[in-house]
């Protein structure tokens, strides 16, 4: 079979795609609107950038052409707070996913605690293991989506996902999206060690 972008509708090549680039990581995003309300929303367009500085990038497609709470709040506000979904988490992020109208708070609507951030006015998701409080570096355009790149300043971490200090995938649980309304957890963790290559004399 042979796929050809131009010879298949926006909404076909989107299913092949997100059918093949599996599984992808979700950013949870947590935001205030200028006038206060909360909303929460998934996004499996996301992607860390660079450390240097700590910048993470998320796209935000437009709905029926209509941009999305969480693009009209972070270009309101300049700030957003990227949650990780843990296996517990998965059923009420889903169900954050509708098409809910503005005036609809996902926090309420699905019990999620909002916690008060500290750097940023958008709280957290008390449920989310790891929380990323971030500002907005740079909005750009590409087509009908809007890639966000975030800054981030400070995580949250909760104790019960370390290992020695750092992040244990095995308590971590993450669920990644897949194609349809698929979604995978990971508990099999296989380690390959890099190559070691000394480098040539000069």
């Amino acid at each position: 079979m042979l796929v050809d972008p131009k010879a298949i509708s926006p909404a076909a090549l989107y299913q092949f795609m997100i059918s093949v680039v599996v599984p992808r990581p979700i950013a949870f995003v947590s935001t205030i609107s200028g006038d206060g309300r909360l909303n929460a929303a998934p996004f499996s367009y996301f992607i860390p950038l660079t450390n240097e500085p700590p910048l993470l990038g998320i796209s935000i497609n437009r709905r029926r052409g209509v941009l999305k709470d969480t693009l009209r709040n972070i270009e309101d506000t300049g700030e957003f707070v990227v949650n990780v979904v843990g296996e517990p988490l998965a059923e009420r992020m889903v169900r954050t996913s509708g098409d809910w109208p503005e005036d609809v708070d996902e926090f309420e609507l699905t019990g999620l605690t909002p916690v008060a951030s500290e750097r940023v006015k958008p709280p957290r998701v008390g449920e989310s293991p790891v929380s990323l409080e971030c500002r907005r570096h740079q909005v750009i355009e590409l087509g009908a989506t809007s890639f966000v790149v975030g800054e981030i300043l400070l995580a949250h971490v909760n104790d019960q996902v370390l290992t020695e200090g750092r992040v244990d995938v095995a308590k971590l649980r993450p669920l990644g999206r897949l194609g349809g309304d698929g979604y995978s957890v990971v508990r099999d963790v296989i380690h390959l060690a890099r190559p070691r290559v000394e480098p040539r004399p000069a």
